[in-house]
């Protein structure tokens, strides 16, 4: 997985929900995003700027996030965002300090590999999951699950329960259709023809 580098600025908490309204209010203002990490010994409460964490949100990629937060290093994963709902800026930003002994549970893009069987006889490959829930130290967490489709048949899926991953743990159902061969109407009218 790829480190981004991301400088923070801790922010001071108000003890009244108003002053603390109008204080995220200000900070929003001057393009500077809120942003809690969690998971490490205590809360620490910060702003990023909106320029900087772009490249970390749009992006198909993942990242483990090299915290430097008022000169103090800590290295993170970004755990949820939140988007204003009409101009679809982002408002909170959550991160979680992450160390190579305690597992995290992270979504992580697939990648369909191979011509499959199916798609050679006129079915059509669907992707029916861009990304998995995978459950590992961050240090084993791949950019990718790329998977090999080409002994796919025509109108077979492929599960999460046929996956197997070394060091990663799926967390998604079992039973859920990671990708499938559709039959499409040429494919059903040559089969229709054989019979």
């Amino acid at each position: 997985m790829k480190t981004f580098q991301l400088e923070g600025k801790s922010r001071e908490i108000a003890s009244r929900s108003a002053d603390q309204k109008r204080a995220l209010k200000a900070m929003r203002k001057e393009k500077e995003i809120p942003a809690v990490l969690y998971g490490g010994e205590q809360l620490i409460h910060f702003t990023v700027t909106q320029s900087a964490v772009r490249t970390l949100v749009y992006t198909p990629n993942i990242y483990a996030v090299e915290l430097t937060i008022d000169g103090v290093k800590h290295m993170a994963i970004m755990k949820e965002i939140q988007f204003q709902p009409v101009t679809d800026e982002i408002i909170h930003i959550d991160f979680l300090e992450v160390n190579d002994k305690k597992p995290v549970v992270m979504e992580v893009p697939v990648v369909l590999d191979g011509h499959a069987e199916g798609v050679k006889a006129g079915g059509k490959l669907t992707l029916q999951m861009r990304k998995l829930k995978v459950k590992a130290v961050y240090t084993e967490i791949p950019e990718r699950l790329v998977i090999n489709v080409e002994h796919l048949g025509l109108g077979k899926t492929m599960q999460v329960g046929a996956l197997h991953f070394e060091g990663l743990e799926l967390m998604n159902a079992k039973n859920a259709v990671v990708c499938a061969v559709q039959l499409t109407r040429a494919a059903r009218g040559a089969q229709a023809k054989a019979q």
